[in-house]
């Protein structure tokens, strides 16, 4: 590519050395040469982001454009932002850049050729481009040669926004303009904003080109079958997907195409608090050369990483590629799911460690996404609170949430695709009084939904959510199935279980006076 050109027409001029599609150890080695990380004991590349060690998503805007604008669901997720004001951010961001070096990795978004989006990401700082190349598909020689970027990302954290001028929250922005097709990332170091804006592109595009995308990790059993694992961070998606009797499609976001299931990524981006290789080894042995970890503190002479100390942070994370973990699918793709799972670490120790869902139960808790919040994990939060997150991935969701139930309806109906809601949290009470379930149960539960082993199993029903549970699971005491019998006061638990109901309740209120608004706007068209 000609990158002066290039560069021109994204209005960048006069920058420093421009270093192109740099493979992982000349992007370490440029990054330790600036200053921007050391190695850990086991090679990987281990950086601070600072200020913000999380994603800021209210610091995140799209530019309301005439030909975007009936198309995005606005409000407290979806910020417009005027044209006006992007380019004036836009410009001197650019202006910024000057003389300063450049990394850009040229590849995709999506595995299935059909509906990947070809992408540039330029950066600031060389982990950041590492983390890029790492997480994002990686192009051929040949399509490398051949590359034409659809969508632009811009990430520079040495930019802050002027909040007085920019209208923006705080010097940290992430701005979509999708008419444009070019992001641009400022203010911030955390690298998973790169990650999650291109997601939210893709949840823009595909819907129009009837492909479900998805906030899901994926993989395959042994049988052949593709299992989806939806959840919001903290529910055991990374974790559950990565069983080592199992291929790894992808850890986090997917699309449902005709041809089945495509992984939007070339790599992982795993939570690593408490992470370890008796419960989690595919993931530990994942953190070598060639890895990023961000925020995990390290032994400053022996630079062995302590996976036990939210010191920085809680939100701890560990970049590699795919092919990092062993017999991960290397197409990225797979079948239509037999299976789709639903996790919720619920705190309130009242839903079902596993539970069976009608297409009608998937549409709820689909729409509900509940997890919950833990004391301790965020400023302020001093009790276990309820937590909704549209599709599991609310904040990436640009269009109205109806499109994307609609497209889960469409595929479960048309795939004969079974559901079930699992439960990765607390039993014999909530949080402080009952204890997380094991994980070495979840797995068994998991291990026999995909497998078909809870078929011929009864079920009975449980009188507040009307969710179906099974009566025994292989590998799993019988006891812990039903909650209300994990409980020394079943009344209290009828109270807890209650008063979370009303919750569900309350927050799907929205989703119903959205389905009048379009049975109305429907009878008004017909008449």
């Amino acid at each position: 590519m000609d990158y002066t050109a290039y560069l021109k027409k994204l209005a960048i001029y006069n920058v420093g050395d421009v270093f192109d599609n740099l493979p992982p150890a000349r992007l370490v080695e440029q990054a330790l040469i600036n200053r921007e990380g050391v190695l850990s004991s086991t090679g990987a590349l281990a950086i601070r982001t600072g200020k913000y060690t999380g994603r800021s998503p209210l610091d995140r805007f799209i530019v309301d454009s005439p030909n975007v604008h009936d198309k995005i669901s606005w409000g407290k997720i979806n910020q417009p932002m005027t044209e006006d004001v992007y380019w004036r951010i836009y410009y001197r961001l650019t202006a910024y850049l000057e003389d300063r070096d450049l990394y850009i990795f040229q590849g995709y978004s999506g595995t299935d050729p059909k509906h990947r989006i070809p992408i540039s990401v330029i950066n600031q700082y060389a982990w950041q481009n590492l983390f890029a190349r790492q997480l994002f598909v990686r192009p051929s020689a040949e399509e490398l040669e051949n590359h034409v970027p659809e969508y632009t990302l811009l990430c520079v954290p040495g930019f802050n926004a002027f909040t007085n001028v920019d209208r923006t929250r705080s010097e940290a922005f992430v701005i979509l303009n999708l008419e444009e097709k070019t992001v641009i990332i400022g203010g911030t170091r955390y690298a998973g904003e790169m990650k999650k804006a291109i997601f939210t592109v893709m949840n823009y595009l595909l819907p129009e080109a009837g492909v479900f995308p998805m906030h899901c990790s994926a993989n395959i059993n042994a049988s052949g079958d593709t299992t989806l694992f939806f959840g919001l961070s903290g529910t055991g998606k990374t974790t559950l997907s990565a069983d080592p009797s199992c291929q790894l499609i992808g850890d986090d976001e997917h699309g449902w195409s005709d041809e089945g299931v495509f992984n939007f990524e070339g790599g992982c981006y795993a939570k690593c608090i408490g992470l370890t290789r008796d419960k989690e080894p595919e993931i530990f042995d994942a953190v070598r050369f060639g890895a990023v970890l961000e925020n995990v503190v390290m032994d400053p002479l022996t630079r062995i990483s302590d996976f036990t100390t939210d010191q920085v942070t809680e939100n701890t994370r560990a970049a590699y590629p795919l092919d990092f973990i062993p017999g991960a699918v290397p197409s990225g793709r797979g079948g239509h799911p037999k299976t789709i799972l639903f996790l919720t670490a619920d705190a309130f120790g009242v839903m079902p460690p596993i539970s069976r869902l009608t297409t009608e139960q998937a549409l709820y808790h689909f729409l509900s996404g509940y997890t919950s919040k833990l004391a301790g994990t965020e400023r302020g939060v001093t009790e276990p609170e309820a937590t909704f997150s549209t599709g599991f991935g609310e904040p990436f969701l640009p269009r109205n949430p109806m499109v994307y139930a609609d497209l889960l309806r469409n595929r479960m109906d048309t795939y004969g695709t079974k559901a079930y809601l699992v439960n990765t949290g607390w039993v014999g009470g909530r949080y402080g009084t009952g204890s997380r379930i094991k994980l070495a149960y979840t797995r068994a539960m998991v291990g026999a939904a995909m497998n078909g082993d809870l078929d011929e199993v009864a079920f009975e029903t449980e009188p507040f959510f009307g969710l179906s549970i099974p009566k025994a699971c292989p590998g799993v005491p019988s006891e812990i199935l039903n909650p209300r019998a994990t409980w020394e006061d079943p009344a209290a638990y009828d109270a807890a279980a209650q008063a979370l109901a009303e919750r569900f309740s309350k927050n799907y209120e929205k989703f119903e006076k959205t389905k009048k608004d379009n049975l109305d706007k429907a009878a008004a068209t017909k008449v």
